[in-house]
C-alpha cells in the first residue's frame, strides 16, 4: 500500500530517496507557499518519516485540494 507523509521543506534534504518514492526533491509536491512537501513510499515508514502523521490516497487528495496547496485562481 502507498502512504503519504507531509515534511517541512527543511527535512527535504535530509530524506534518503532510496527509501521513498520520490526520486528526487524535484518531483515532490510543495504547498503553495513551499513550506511543505509530500513525500509518498511504500510499506513500512521510512525511519526518517516516523513520527509524522501517514495518509492514504483518498486522504491526500482532500489535503491538496485545500487553499494551502491548490490555487483556484490560477485554475479559472
Amino acid at each position: 500500500m502507498i502512504s503519504y507523509v507531509i515534511i517541512n521543506q527543511s527535512e527535504v534534504s535530509s530524506l534518503d530517496f532510496d527509501t521513498v518514492l520520490n526520486t528526487n526533491s524535484d518531483l515532490l509536491r510543495y504547498s503553495l507557499d513551499g513550506s511543505q512537501a509530500i513525500v509518498k513510499y511504500e510499506g513500512t515508514q521510512p525511519f526518517e518519516l516516523s513520527g509524522k502523521t501517514e495518509y492514504t490516497e483518498e486522504s491526500i487528495k482532500d489535503v491538496v485540494s485545500g487553499p494551502e496547496w491548490y490555487d483556484l485562481d490560477a485554475v479559472i
